[in-house]
Order: C-alpha cells, then structure tokens, then sequence
C-alpha cells in the first residue's frame, strides 16, 4: 500500500528535469522551455544549473549558469580544472537519484559531456540547441548521437544534416521569433528609451560574456568614435548584458565616447536603431527579428582562431547567423584582425546611407522571422513530453 502510495504522489507531483544552462542565451531559452513544460506538464519539478531568468521560471539552482561561462578553446584552459569538478559533481548528483530527463540548453561542450555519461547509465537525455557540426568539425556529429536521445534544433538547416547520420534531430522554431512581434516600432521604442526621436540610432552590442567584451570592446568604442565624424547626429546606446561586462566597456571608454549605456534592455535597443554594431552570436538573431541592419565583429583568442584556420576546421563561408539563414551575405561580417574602428564605422554607414539595401533586408529578414516563428519553446517542450511518453 505504501507503494502504491508513494507511486501515485510521484505521478500526481509530475516528472522530474534536471536541466543545465551556461551562459545569457541559454538562459533565456531554458526560461521560455520551463514555462512551455510547466504548460503541458503542470507537475514537473526542475533543478540543476541555471540562469537567473530559469531561477525565476522555477528551477532549483545547484549552482549559478554563470560558473560555466567560459568561450574559446584555449581561453577555458586556466579555468578546466573548475568545470571539470562541476561536470563530475553534477554527474554523480543526477545518478544518485535519477531524474526523468536531462535537458542540455546549449553549452554544448559541457552538455553533452554530461549526457553520454548519462545516457550510457540509462538517463533520458535532450540537448536543446545544436552543436554547430555543420560548420566545423563534421566528426563530432556521432558523439552527438551517442549522448543525446532527441536534439532539438532551433534552425530548419539542421535536422537534414543530421538526418544524414541517423541521429534524432527535430526543428522545433525558435523562441526570440516567437517573442518579438512581426511589426516594429521605432518610434515607440525611442521613447521608452527615452531616446531623441530626431536622428539615427546606433546600437552597440560587444557580447555577453567578459572575454568578448575584453576582445572586442575597444574596437566597438573606436567605430563609434569613427561614425560620430562622419554622421555627428547619430546618438549610440549599449545595452549591456551583465555587471561584469558593462565594467569592462566602461573602463575601455565608453561613456568618454558619448555612448549611453543601459543595463539589459537589447531588444528595446535593437527596435529603436537604425544599425547596430553586434558581437557574433545570438545577438545577432535578435537584431535580425528587430529589423534592425547590422554589422557583425567575430574574434576570437590569438591561439583559437590560428588553430581554426591551420587545421582547416571551419566549412561555411560566413558565421553570422542572418546570413547563415539567408544562404548569402545579407550583412557584413568582419573577423579576427578585420576588426578595426573604421572599417566598421564605414560598414555602418553604408548600412544607414544605402536605403534600396536596407529595403531589400526589411524583406529578408521578415521571411526568416516567419520561418522561425513556429511557437518553437512549445514545440520543445511538446517533443520532450513525447520522449518521455515513450516506452524505455
């Protein structure tokens, strides 16, 4: 009778997710899947690594997202003696009492580490964003296979590539389609800013995480300084995604530069510009969905990019993801030692001054945010509920 009991507690309290974010954009997609999950499984209890935004949907923290937030080959070095304590933690915590499903939301490398190790023991496993092995490191894809029980693809380009190796992959849209609206008010946006409506907006977006901002923030402050001389009208806004990284641009002389910071507030910003100068990354969607112009800055740590470029390890011929969507170069991408203050001043310009193109890209990029637009964190949650419902 006990049993019974219990069992049906356990049925009525709903299945138990683990779920491990690492960084800012994988938070706020582990924020929208929670609440999706939460929809279609009232029940479900979750915990393991996340974000402040997850923290806030209702997952019990471990520990912070932001222990593991950490970018490049080389540069997560001095810090792998940390995560590898964290991965070795986490593993023995989910095995001594194993939860229905592990959810990886990006972060990949330290994902799917966890989950083969989970899987092997009998754990259901997601990763929900894919590795991007269709850019590099082709390899990779079977460990993939052999970590994850379904992945979960935010791009229509990704599951015929994994089709191709007869690993589980599904197009389930992508959530910051779903929550920016089709239509855009510029206008609106200014004023909640409390921006002057009279002249162009220039938005400043140097990353997330510290080491992008310490990459590349200097040169962002110099394409503002560039731009101011040959469009003094422009007024330029930062939004800034942390404490950590707004220290970082100011100490490189931002608001010397004339540019307003503001804490958070990206898509207000990127609604309100006219362009954008914007890190690769996630962020770059975002200017996309905004239908805001942008040029993008990509480098990466000396040793990193050498490595890349030696062993020949990059396949696309662009990395910014509006043009990876697009099939062709929608923006313009500058990387490693291309990112200079002016040759990104006068991207930016052209950006504002040629206004067939800036036509031509309002229409491309309001056919890609309808292709992503597929209410993607419940259709995330609406392919794990179906992995759990089948039988072991």
């Amino acid at each position: 009778m006990a049993a019974l009991q219990g069992a049906a507690q356990s049925a009525q309290r709903g299945p138990r997710i683990v779920i491990v974010a690492g960084e800012a954009s994988g938070d706020q997609l582990g924020a929208a899947l929670i609440e999706a999950l939460r929809a279609q499984l009232p029940g479900a209890q979750f915990a393991g690594i996340p974000g402040p935004l997850m923290q806030q949907a209702g997952c019990e923290a471990w520990l912070g997202a932001e222990e593991l937030a950490v970018m490049g080959l080389f540069e997560v070095i001095p810090h792998l003696p940390r995560l590898l304590r964290i991965r070795r933690d986490l593993i023995r915590r989910v095995l001594a009492d194993p939860p229905d499903v592990y959810i990886g939301v990006d972060f990949k490398e330290f994902n799917l580490s966890v989950a083969r190790r989970l899987k092997s023991a009998g754990v259901r496993t997601v990763q929900y964003v894919s590795p991007q092995v269709w850019a590099w490191r082709e390899k990779r894809v079977h460990r993939i296979g052999a970590a994850c029980d379904l992945l979960l693809c935010l791009l229509p380009f990704e599951p015929p590539f994994y089709a191709r190796f007869g690993v589980r992959a599904r197009f389930v849209g992508h959530p910051l389609a779903d929550q920016i609206p089709l239509d855009v008010d510029r206008r609106a946006a200014r004023a909640q800013l409390g921006l002057s409506p009279e002249g162009p907006v220039a938005a400043l977006l140097p990353g997330s995480r510290a080491g992008e901002v310490a990459r590349l923030g200097a040169d962002f402050i110099a394409a503002a300084r560039e731009l101011r001389v040959l469009e003094p009208a422009v007024q330029f806004v930062a939004p800034m995604a942390n404490a950590a990284t707004r220290a970082l641009f100011e100490r490189a002389g931002a608001e010397a530069a004339g540019i307003r910071l503001v804490d958070g507030h990206s898509r207000d910003v990127l609604q309100a510009a006219e362009v954008a100068l914007v890190a690769s990354g996630t962020a770059t969607l975002e200017a996309l969905l905004c239908r805001c112009p942008m040029v993008v800055a990509y480098r990466l740590g000396a040793l990193t990019a050498w490595l890349l470029r030696a062993l020949r390890m990059v396949r696309l011929p662009y990395f910014s993801l509006p043009n990876l969507l697009a099939g062709e170069a929608l923006i313009p991408e500058f990387f490693q030692q291309q990112v200079r203050g002016a040759a990104l001043a006068s991207a930016m310009q052209r950006q504002l001054r040629d206004r067939p193109q800036r036509e031509r890209l309002m229409q491309r990029f309001r056919a890609i945010h309808e292709q992503l637009r597929q209410d993607g964190a419940a259709q995330a949650a609406r392919a794990i509920v179906e992995l759990l419902d089948e039988p072991r």
